[in-house]
C-alpha cells in the first residue's frame, strides 16, 4: 500500500516509530516530514499528507501531532479528504467502514507505539461498508461544495430536514 505520512514536532517520535513499521511490512512510505523533534507548525506537513491522498499518490495518508486534533483539522481542509481522529480501535474501525476515511489521525502524546501500531493496521485493513454510509458521504461532499455560498448551503439543509436553517438559538439581547 502506498501511504503518506506527515507530523509536528510533537508527533515527530511516534511518526518515525510508524514509519519503521510499515516499511518492514513492505509498504510502499512517503515521510513528508517534520524531520526532527524541533518545534514546528502542523499546517503545512497535514495539508500535504492530504495533498498526497486527494491527488492518489498515496492511498491513505497518517497525521500525528500531540493530541491529533489539529492535525486532523488541517489534512480536513484539503478537497477530498475525510481524516478522522483515531486514538482507540473501535474509531479506526468505525472511520473506515461508516466514513470510509482516507487519512488517520493520531496524537502522539495519547497513543502509545503498540497501540499505534494496531491502530494504523485497523485502519489500513478495514474495508469501507458503503450502503446507508454513502448517502452521509454524499451529503457531506454537497455540504463541502456548498459550504461557502450561504443561500445554497440553506436551501441544501432544508432539503435534507426541513426547516433546519430558519431554527435559531433565539436573541442574545
Amino acid at each position: 500500500m502506498r501511504i503518506a505520512i506527515g507530523a509536528d514536532h510533537a508527533g515527530y517520535d511516534l511518526k518515525d516509530h510508524v514509519v519503521s513499521m510499515l516499511t518492514d511490512l513492505d509498504h510502499m512510505v512517503a515521510d513528508l516530514g517534520t524531520d526532527g523533534p524541533a518545534s514546528v507548525d502542523y499546517p503545512a506537513f497535514c495539508a500535504a499528507v492530504g495533498r498526497a491522498v486527494a491527488r492518489g499518490d498515496a492511498e491513505i495518508g497518517i497525521v500525528i501531532g500531540g493530541s491529533g486534533q489539529g492535525e486532523q483539522i488541517a489534512a480536513n481542509k484539503v478537497a477530498g479528504v475525510r481524516a478522522a481522529l483515531c486514538n482507540d480501535l473501535y474509531t479506526a474501525r468505525m472511520a473506515r467502514e461508516h466514513n470510509d476515511a482516507n487519512v488517520l489521525s493520531m496524537g502522539g502524546r495519547i497513543v502509545a507505539p503498540a497501540l499505534a501500531d494496531e491502530i494504523v493496521v485497523c485502519f489500513m485493513h478495514t474495508p469501507y461498508q458503503g450502503g446507508r454510509h454513502q448517502r452521509r458521504l454524499d451529503q457531506l461532499a454537497e455540504i463541502g461544495r456548498l459550504g461557502h455560498d450561504d443561500g445554497a448551503l440553506d436551501a441544501y439543509l432544508d432539503s435534507l430536514v426541513p426547516g433546519i436553517s430558519a431554527r435559531s438559538l433565539g436573541s442574545t439581547d
